[in-house]
C-alpha cells in the first residue's frame, strides 16, 4: 500500500487489488458486504496510523475513487470546535448541500463516531496488537485482571489480543484504568477478532495473561 501525507488532516493511499485480496479480502467483496468494506477500511486505516502517525481523533471525510488496479483513499479530520458539538467538512458547500453526499456521511459519523453520545451502549471489548512478545510479557507482570475474557492470535507476524468486558463485573473507572495500562504496552487496532478467528492463528483461548506468566516467567 502506498501513502502519502498531504498535511496535518489529510492523508491519501493507494491500494492495489492485489494487496487487497493478499489480505485475505475478496475484491467484489468489498463492494457490496458493508462489513467486509469496513473492515478492509479500518485495517489500511491501521496501518496510514502506524506509518504516519495519523491519529483518529474525530469525524472522518472519505473519498474513494475506483481505478484501473486499485483504490485511491482520500481522508480527511473534520476540524470540531472546542465544544464538540460542531464540526466543518472540509468539502464545498455545494457538495454539501447534495443530498446523497451528506447522507452518506452523516451516517458513517453516527456509526463510527457515536455522534449521538451513547456510549454506554458501546460494545465492551477490542483488539490491541504488540510490536514486539516482550512487551506482552511485561505487561503480563502488571496485570491481574482475570476476570477479563482474554484470547491471544498471531497474524501476520504480528501478535494480537482481543479483550472483551463483562459489563456487570466492571464499573467505569475500572475499564478506564485498565485500558490505560494495556495501551502503555500495545496498540488499539481495527482488525477484528473475527477476521483473526478466520485468517490468523489461536495462540492461546483464554486466560492470556496467566498463561502467559506461566510459560514465560
Amino acid at each position: 500500500m502506498e501513502i502519502e501525507r498531504i498535511n496535518d488532516h489529510t492523508v491519501k493511499f493507494y491500494i492495489s487489488y492485489g494487496d487487497i485480496e493478499d489480505r485475505g479480502f475478496d475484491r467484489e467483496e468489498i463492494w457490496y458486504n458493508r462489513d467486509k468494506s469496513e473492515e478492509l477500511f479500518w485495517e489500511m486505516m491501521d496501518e496510514v496510523h502506524q506509518e504516519e502517525d495519523f491519529a483518529i481523533e474525530g469525524p472522518l471525510w472519505i473519498q474513494v475513487q475506483a481505478l484501473e488496479k486499485g483504490l485511491e483513499i482520500l481522508v480527511t479530520k473534520a476540524q470540531v470546535t472546542k465544544d464538540g458539538q460542531r464540526f466543518e467538512l472540509p468539502i464545498p458547500e455545494d457538495k454539501q448541500k447534495d443530498g446523497s453526499v451528506s447522507d452518506q456521511i452523516e451516517e458513517y459519523l453516527e456509526e463510527h463516531f457515536d455522534m449521538d453520545d451513547n456510549e454506554e451502549d458501546d460494545i465492551l471489548d477490542f483488539t490491541m496488537k504488540f510490536k514486539d512478545f516482550e512487551d506482552l510479557i511485561s505487561l503480563s507482570k502488571r496485570f491481574d485482571h482475570e476476570q477479563l475474557i482474554t484470547k491471544l492470535y498471531s497474524f501476520e507476524n504480528v501478535y494480537y489480543l482481543f479483550v472483551e468486558f463483562e459489563e456487570d463485573l466492571f464499573e467505569e473507572n475500572d475499564i478506564e484504568n485498565i485500558l490505560s495500562l494495556l495501551l502503555e504496552y500495545g496498540v488499539e487496532t481495527q482488525i477484528t477478532v473475527h477476521r483473526l478467528e478466520e485468517y490468523g492463528k489461536a495462540v492461546m483461548n483464554e486466560k492470556v495473561f496467566s498463561n502467559v506468566r506461566k510459560y514465560f516467567l
